[in-house]
């Protein structure tokens, strides 16, 4: 069984690829994740800083 790292995508991406790797980790579609990353950016004012942090501490993904 192989494990599940969580990780940027590099082929599912608009911006950096979190919304993408995050979609793929919870096996979920990434346009939800980037409406909830809207939604934050928007209703709470975080959602930006969450990304931008997620974008430096998440790795790469090594698949092309």
């Amino acid at each position: 069984m192989e494990r599940k790292r969580l990780e940027r995508a590099t082929q599912d991406k608009w911006l950096g690829g979190v919304c993408g790797g995050l979609g793929r980790y919870f096996d979920i579609d990434p346009t939800i994740v980037r409406l909830i990353f809207v939604v934050a950016f928007f209703g709470f004012g975080t959602g930006l800083l969450v990304y931008l942090v997620l974008w430096f501490v998440m790795p790469r993904s090594s698949e092309f």
